[in-house]
């Protein structure tokens, strides 16, 4: 059912707004809309640029935090609850939050030197790294860099060639070496680099040059710096190794102050959650007035909670006037859905399409059972339903604690499931194998019914009949919401008529079965559902002048063919149920033959066609039928009466983006009130 709203008026000083406001979200119970123009009064401005730039940076911060404690986390193999979203907080510790700025400011500023540490340290392990790969080339060398430097007349240089031009280099050289201007010698190298000594005649240099320039020649960058006099490419290469391991404990200390400072995460995620609750309360002075002294607020309070909303109010200040009144035609109050436990696992699949608006019948109950009937009809397997109601109930439980949208939907299938069981039995099949000795339904593969003449699978018929009950119902929904409304004759000539009517083309499809032996059905049918029509077509413009009469009566007329049409769509239960019975007897047929075949491998691989076989047709089976199911709510059944375009009641402060806010204890409340 939908939840009948009061209208709260209040008007309070405006140095109480934040505690009447606290107030309000303590009772849960109270969402702010737009007030409406007031004589002498204003929109206060808002001020939220501080709590915005302040809720960015913890947001930041709480992403880098997060992201270093995951990398730690598998870096060493923790499986800690550190990064859950949802744990539980008291209405106490969440409030307390206000006070806590200065502990926020600090672990901001620790995260800002880690990060900064951090990005230094990659940079210097990044130097080190490349300073490893060119310094590894001369590691081998024992003789300083010093001893590399030219003369007043010759050019001496230490360098490196690749080790695929060497060949190339060797036989330049060779030749120009013999010109006595030109000398090498080979200290060494690595495996893809050879290291040389080149001496040369300044007066030669551009010779020289070239032949250099040919092998792809690069001068080693120590022997051209200032080195001390004792520097060496091994004594360079293992200070390098040395700055680059330094480098390396640096950052994983880093990463330990980091993991260490991770710990305050359900800290800032709290803080966090209350810094959008002080911004969610700033955002509200935009539907609300103010004068200079006082300001005006209107919410919608479920009527039930009317009490506790005005005891919340007395408790905070005496200097307030406030209200409950009936909200007028004009208003829009959110829809607040107080369903039973079984119910209310139904509500996201109509909140998906549109949720009800607050002034209409509540269609979940009725949908929720057509729902789990149709998607137990697709299935039509006793153990799929089965499966559907261990693994939805055991989903369901692991998701106990708190409502979520995992839990509902597991619950949907669980329920699913038992009709699927139902189901199964009337069909007999168990994995696509008849095991019963007993089959109430007809055969969905082979069964025939003579309809009109006509023959046509037995199943395709008994599917479109449950098309017709489910429309029936949504006439009489229509009807409800007519009478509910004070509509009496709408109720009677837009529902109940066509209810009739669909009354009518129920037994009319039975009459014309030959196979069912009551001709006089045919006959029976035909006359309700045409009467019915008759009245419909004189009715349907009735608060029309004559024009209006007369097009709304062919418009009735003409609306029996997409009636047909919506019948029809049924149609996709009979295809979606005999598309996965043919696919569950194919795999079992196949894999109980490779079972009983005599061959132990081929027995395995008769175990394992059964279950992959199985449970690949049950997932496909179970997507065909969530989303060709709620078609089938939307369109052919909804179609009917249901009218959506409400909105969800969203108390104040009562979405929290990590933590799960508890509810207020009767020591907070009090404590609070003191």
């Amino acid at each position: 059912m939908i939840a009948k709203m009061r209208k709260l008026n209040l008007a309070a000083m405006r140095y109480d707004k934040d505690a009447i406001l606290d107030a309000l979200q303590k009772t849960r119970a109270a969402e702010i809309t737009l007030h409406e123009e007031a004589e002498n009064t204003t929109i206060p401005a808002k001020d939220d640029a501080a709590l915005l730039s302040r809720a960015s940076d913890v947001e930041s911060a709480l992403s880098s935090l997060t992201k270093e404690a995951e990398d730690y986390q598998r870096d060493h193999s923790l499986k800690t609850n550190l990064l859950k979203d949802g744990f539980d907080v008291s209405y106490s510790r969440f409030m307390a939050m206000k006070d806590c700025g200065e502990k926020a400011d600090s672990i901001l500023r620790e995260n800002g030197r880690l990060t900064a540490e951090k990005a230094a340290l990659k940079a210097e392990y990044a130097a080190a790294e490349r300073e490893e790969k060119i310094a590894g080339i001369y590691a081998f060398l024992n003789v300083p860099f010093a001893q590399f430097r030219g003369t007043k007349k010759a050019e001496i240089s230490l360098g490196a060639i690749p080790a695929a031009k060497e060949e190339d280099f060797l036989a330049i050289a060779k030749k120009e070496e013999n010109d006595t201007y030109f000398a090498f010698e080979k200290l060494g190298g690595t495996e893809n680099f050879a290291v040389y000594a080149v001496a040369y005649l300044k007066s030669e240099k551009e010779k020289a040059e070239a032949i250099l320039s040919s092998a792809s020649f690069s001068y080693c960058p120590y022997a051209a710096q200032k080195t001390e006099d004792a520097e060496t490419g091994k004594s360079l290469y293992e200070r390098t190794i040395q700055k680059k391991e330094e480098t390396e404990k640096a950052l994983k200390k880093n990463a330990e102050e980091f993991y260490a400072l991770a710990k305050e995460i359900p800290f800032l995620k709290t803080y966090s959650d209350y810094l959008a609750y002080e911004i969610e309360k700033e955002n509200a002075s935009d539907d609300m007035r103010v004068t200079e002294r006082t300001f005006l607020l209107e919410a919608y309070v479920p009527e039930e909670m009317t009490e506790t909303v005005r005891a919340a109010l007395e408790e905070t200040t005496g200097a307030c006037y406030y209200d409950f009144s009936e909200p007028t035609e004009e208003d829009n109050p959110p829809t607040l859905l107080k369903n039973d436990k079984i119910v209310r696992n139904f509500e996201d699949i109509t909140n998906m399409y549109s949720v009800p608006n607050s002034r209409e019948f509540d269609p979940n109950t009725v949908m929720g059972f057509f729902y789990a009937l149709f998607m137990g009809f697709i299935i039509g397997d006793m153990g799929y339903g089965l499966a559907m109601m261990i693994g939805g109930g055991l989903l369901w439980y692991k998701n106990r604690a708190r409502e979520s949208g995992m839990k509902r939907l597991s619950a949907v299938f669980a329920f699913g499931g038992v009709f699927a069981v139902i189901w199964g039995v009337l069909f007999n099949s168990l994995l696509g194998l008849q095991v019963l000795p007993f089959t109430v339904m007809p055969d969905m593969q082979s069964d025939m019914w003579s309809l009109a003449g006509v023959n046509v699978p037995s199943v395709l018929v008994i599917s479109m009949e449950i098309g017709v009950a489910q429309i029936f119902v949504g006439y009489i929904c229509r009807a409800v919401q007519c009478w509910r409304r004070g509509d009496v004759w709408g109720g009677i000539f837009d529902g109940v008529v066509w209810a009739i009517f669909s009354v009518g083309v129920c037994l009319a499809i039975i009459g014309f079965i030959e196979e069912s032996n009551l001709p006089a059905l045919r006959k029976i049918g035909g006359i309700t559902a045409g009467v019915s029509l008759l009245v419909a077509m004189l009715t349907a413009g009735r608060k029309e002048k004559f024009f209006g009469k007369l097009t709304k009566g062919f418009g009735a007329a003409y609306g029996v063919i997409n009636y047909a049409s919506d019948i029809l769509s049924y149609a996709r239960l009979y295809g979606l149920l005999l598309s996965g019975a043919v696919i569950a007897n194919i795999v079992s047929s196949y894999a109980m033959g490779f079972i009983t075949g005599g061959n132990a491998i081929v027995a395995v691989l008769g175990v394992l066609l059964m279950i992959a076989g199985h449970i690949f047709n049950l997932a496909m089976s179970l997507l065909g039928a969530y989303i060709h199911d709620a078609r089938l709510q939307y369109v052919e059944f909804f179609g009917r009466f249901f009218e959506g375009e409400g909105e969800l009641f969203t108390p104040l402060g009562s979405t929290q983006k990590y933590v799960y806010l508890l509810p207020a204890t009767a020591a907070e409340k009090a404590a609070a009130a003191a």
